[in-house]
């Protein structure tokens, strides 16, 4: 039997270098054979036309922020068995693809989710959660069954199911334009009994980047559509009775949250009297609304894979801070050349480190050489530069791929 083929649907709205980047990253994926369909305004279809594999890419435009209804649009063009979801913000672990796959050939589950990282690309952003019908999050064991009540959430950025678990529950519900879109979907697959995995290998690095709903440092700037995807939510799944009493612990954690940030003194009084009210706008707007989930029919266009070949193994390349210019100008070399690169900066400081995917195509590491990469590691750690480099590659191999060497000193 053939491995089932895997699609990859990504949205993206106002964000055409964060999409780029996003696509890079894909194209540098482990797993050969993967489809990428790409749903965009003006401005990402653009950005997708300066990538040298464009080509490759099956295009759809969008016409309204919707995130739901552009992931359905995507899901009508592809054909995969096997559907996966990525923000434009994000970037995948080379392994993602693969990791992927071999969860669903491992396991009789429905639908995987996996570790988001945050800015630093080494803290967990979101781990393994379970939500009910309150849209309440719980803390649950990755490995144990999931407490009645509640289903394995779903995180958008990192999810991927089988394509008959749409055809039989149908698409994402339009309603939710953005915001809890995913864990609506993840709480329908529950009530269906049916199995949701984690799978800790499937890791995704998100940057949170700033969109018309929040700034850069991630400052709302409205609240509109939390507060009508949560009245959509409730509306759909609290038990009678409770959907007002539900409303109001939104409410209440919003304004906790806005207070959190005032008294960082990034907000001021007026402005959370002003995002409070797009809160209590969405509500009501989301009180009006029906839910929609559209049909999932069979595929009925051809296959587009991304690339034919697996990509080479990546080249190890590591420096000190002072050579950060110079590395960088290597690591862009091998990139245009088609060479994946793992790139190593260490100063001699105990500076925690961070890891990201830069514009350029690489995935970069600096800090200090006597700095903690895991955050649970000691602050001062005694280490030659070449067993530091060899650790953390042995580190990331332990869960992404397998790397060459190419030092440099």
């Amino acid at each position: 039997m053939s491995a089932p083929r895997l699609s990859v649907i990504v949205v993206s709205v106002g964000r055409p270098d964060a999409l780029r980047r996003c696509l890079l990253g894909l194209w540098q994926q482990s797993r050969a054979g993967v489809e990428v369909i790409v749903v965009a305004d003006a401005a990402g279809s653009n950005a997708v036309r300066t990538l040298p594999f464009a080509d490759r890419i099956k295009m759809v435009p969008q016409a309204e922020p919707n995130i739901s209804r552009a992931r359905n649009l995507g899901i009508a063009q592809s054909t995969g068995d096997l559907l996966a979801f990525i923000d434009d913000d994000a970037v995948p672990v080379p392994s993602w693809t693969h990791a992927i796959g071999n969860a669903f050939a491992e396991e009789e589950c429905a639908a995987i989710t996996g570790p988001v990282l945050g800015r630093n690309g080494i803290s967990l952003q979101w781990g393994p959660l379970a939500v009910n019908g309150l849209a309440e999050d719980i803390p649950t064991d990755p490995k144990a069954p999931v407490r009645d009540g509640f289903a394995r959430k779903l995180q958008g950025t990192n999810m991927a199911m089988r394509r008959s678990v749409l055809e039989r529950l149908g698409g994402f519900d339009e309603a939710f334009r953005f915001y809890l879109d995913d864990t609506d979907l993840a709480y329908r697959i529950g009530q269906a009994g049916m199995k949701t995995a984690w799978v800790g290998k499937a890791i995704v690095h998100h940057g949170y980047e700033a969109s018309s709903r929040r700034t850069p440092d991630r400052i709302p700037l409205s609240l509109f559509d939390i507060g009508a995807s949560s009245a959509v939510y409730l509306q759909k799944y609290a038990a009678n009775g409770d959907v007002t009493a539900a409303l109001r612990k939104v409410e209440a954690s919003q304004s906790s949250r806005l207070l959190r940030l005032a008294k960082a003194r990034k907000l001021d009084a007026g402005k959370m009297r002003e995002l409070l009210e797009t809160l209590k706008e969405g509500i009501a707007h989301g009180m009006e609304r029906a839910s929609a989930q559209p049909l999932v029919r069979p595929p009925t266009v051809e296959f587009l894979r991304l690339r034919d070949e697996n990509p080479p193994q990546p080249k190890v390349i590591s420096g000190r801070s002072f050579q950060l210019s110079s590395l960088r100008a290597q690591a862009a070399e091998e990139v245009a050349k088609g060479q994946p690169v793992r790139l190593f900066c260490f100063g001699p400081t105990p500076r925690k480190h961070k890891v990201r995917f830069t514009d350029g195509g690489w995935w970069e590491q600096t800090g200090g050489l006597f700095g903690p990469s895991e955050r649970d590691e000691p602050r001062f750690q005694l280490h030659s530069f070449k067993a530091r480099v060899a650790a953390e590659v042995r580190r990331i191999s332990a869960t992404d791929l397998h790397t060459a060497s190419g030092e440099r000193n």
